[in-house]
C-alpha cells in the first residue's frame, strides 16, 4: 500500500502518463490494487490501443471494447492501430464498428486516430462527434451515417489510403467549415476516380497525393486563408492530357500560399499543356520541388523557368536534384542543360530583387550533370546570399565534394557570379561542410 500511496501523490500529468503508457495486461492487473488505482484508470481521458505482434491474439477487438466499456466518462484522445503482422477475425469491422459507436455514446472524443494495416476492407461509420477537432485515418474504408451533419469544431483531417465515395468525401469536407489543415494521400473514391470541390473559409494547410489513376477532379475553388500546399502525383501516365490540364487547374488555384512543394510528376505532366504565361503567384515566399536531372528535356526547362517567371516575390528556393545510374546519355543531358540553363535570362522579378537563399539536395549525383543548374542560380540570382548544396549519401559525397569545390573555384576565376553569395557544401554523414565565398 506504501507504493501505492506514492503514486497517488504524483502530479495528475504523471498518473496519467504512466498508466497510459502501461501494457493493457499490465494495466488492468495494476488497476485493481487499490481504489484510487481503479479510479484513475477508470477515469483516464485518453485512451491509446496499439497491437503490432499479435500479443492480444485474435480477440483484440473485443478486449478494446471491454476496456473502454469499463472507463467511466468521456474519452478525450483514442487511437487504436493494428499492425499488419497480426492475425484477423473476419468480422474485425463489426467490432471497430461497436468501439466507434460506445465512444460516440460516451462523447467527449476530440482527437481520433485509426490506422490499420492491412486495409479494414468493410465500411466503418464515423459517428457525429460533436466535439471532435482531430481526425485521422488511415487504410479504412470509410462511410457516413444517415443524415450526417458534420463534425463542425473539426481543424484537422489526414486521410491516407483511405476508400470513401464521392459524395461521402464531399459531404465530409463541405459540413467541416473549421477546416485548418487537410491531407488527402493515396485515397479512392470506391471504384469510382476521387473528385472532390474545397471550400473551406479557415483552410491554412493542404497535401494532396494520389495515382493518376485515381482522380478525376480536385480543385481549390475558395481558400482565402491558404499559406501552404504540397501536391503531388505517382503511377503517373505523362500521355493523359487531362490529367495535365486538371493539375495545372489545381496548382494555379492556390494563389495564397507562401510555401509550395510540388512532386517532380506533377511538374513532368506540366509538358502536355500549355501554361498560363501571365499568371503569378503573390505571396509565395518558399518554392520546393524534385529534379531528376535524367529526364530533362526543353519543356521541363520552360516549366522550371515558367515558375521562377511565376513568382515575383520568392525569396527561398529548394531543389532535389537526383539522377538513375543506369542512364547513359549523361552527356546529352549536361548538353542540353547548359544550352538551357546555363545563360543569363531576363525577366525574372525574383531573381532580380528577391531570391536570398537556395537549397540544393542532391541524391546520388555527380559535379558533371549537377553544375549547370547551380551556374544557373550564381549567373541570375543577383541578390542571392547563400547557396547551399546538400549531399544525402555521405559515403558517395565523400568522392564528390573535392571535385564540387573544383568546379566552384573554376567558376569563380571566370567571374560567372551575379552576386556576392556564399557557397555551402554540407554532408549528411559526417556533418562536414565547406564554405566557398
Amino acid at each position: 500500500m506504501a507504493d501505492v500511496d506514492r503514486f497517488s501523490s504524483l502530479p495528475f500529468e504523471i498518473k496519467i502518463h504512466i498508466l497510459t503508457h502501461l501494457k493493457i495486461k499490465d494495466a488492468v492487473r495494476k488497476s485493481t490494487l487499490a481504489r484510487s488505482w481503479r479510479d484513475l484508470w477508470t477515469h483516464l481521458p485518453c485512451l491509446y490501443l496499439c497491437n503490432t505482434r499479435d500479443t492480444l491474439g485474435n480477440n483484440w477487438i473485443q478486449r478494446a471494447y471491454h476496456l473502454a466499456s469499463s472507463l467511466q466518462g468521456p474519452i478525450h484522445w483514442f487511437q487504436l492501430s493494428h499492425s499488419r503482422y497480426c492475425l484477423r477475425p473476419a468480422d474485425d469491422s463489426v467490432f471497430i464498428q461497436n468501439l466507434l459507436d460506445l465512444l460516440h455514446q460516451k462523447g467527449g472524443v476530440k482527437m481520433l486516430n485509426l490506422f490499420f494495416e492491412p486495409e479494414v476492407t468493410e465500411a466503418i461509420r464515423l459517428p457525429s462527434f460533436h466535439s471532435l477537432y482531430m481526425l485521422k485515418l488511415w487504410g479504412c474504408h470509410v462511410g457516413l451515417p444517415t443524415g450526417f451533419q458534420g463534425f463542425r469544431c473539426l481543424e484537422t483531417l489526414s486521410m491516407c489510403f483511405v476508400r470513401i465515395s464521392n459524395d461521402d468525401l464531399n459531404l465530409l469536407v463541405r459540413t467541416s467549415k473549421n477546416l485548418t489543415s487537410l491531407e488527402i494521400s493515396n485515397c479512392e473514391a470506391s471504384g469510382d476516380p476521387l473528385s472532390v470541390d474545397l471550400s473551406l473559409p479557415f483552410l491554412r494547410h493542404l497535401e494532396f497525393r494520389g495515382a493518376f489513376t485515381a482522380i478525376e477532379k480536385i480543385l481549390v475553388v475558395s481558400a482565402p486563408r491558404l499559406k501552404q500546399a504540397v501536391i503531388g502525383l505517382n503511377y503517373v501516365d505523362y500521355s493523359s492530357q487531362n490529367l495535365a490540364q486538371m493539375m495545372l487547374h489545381l496548382v494555379t488555384s492556390v494563389t495564397t500560399v507562401c510555401s509550395l512543394e510540388l512532386s517532380f510528376d506533377v511538374l513532368r505532366c506540366f509538358s502536355l499543356v500549355a501554361l498560363p504565361f501571365d499568371f503569378t503567384f503573390p505571396c509565395l515566399r518558399c518554392l520546393k520541388f524534385p529534379l531528376n536531372v535524367d529526364t530533362v528535356d526543353k519543356r521541363m526547362c520552360d516549366t522550371f523557368l515558367w515558375l521562377l517567371r511565376s513568382m515575383p516575390f520568392l525569396e527561398e528556393l529548394k531543389v532535389e536534384l537526383n539522377r538513375d545510374h543506369d542512364y547513359d546519355q549523361a552527356d546529352s543531358v549536361v548538353i542540353l542543360m547548359k544550352e538551357l540553363l546555363v545563360k543569363k535570362h531576363d525577366g525574372f522579378a525574383c531573381l532580380e530583387r528577391t531570391v536570398t537563399t537556395v537549397t540544393i539536395k542532391m541524391f546520388q549525383l555527380d559535379v558533371t550533370t549537377s553544375i549547370p543548374i547551380i551556374q544557373f542560380f550564381l549567373l541570375n540570382a543577383k541578390v542571392l546570399k547563400l547557396l547551399k548544396i546538400h549531399y544525402v549519401s555521405g559515403a558517395y559525397s565523400a568522392s564528390v565534394m573535392p571535385s564540387m569545390i573544383e568546379e566552384l573555384q573554376k567558376l569563380q576565376k571566370a567571374d560567372v557570379t551575379s552576386s556576392g553569395a556564399k557557397v555551402m557544401i554540407s554532408d549528411s554523414m559526417s556533418n562536414k561542410y565547406f564554405v566557398y565565398d
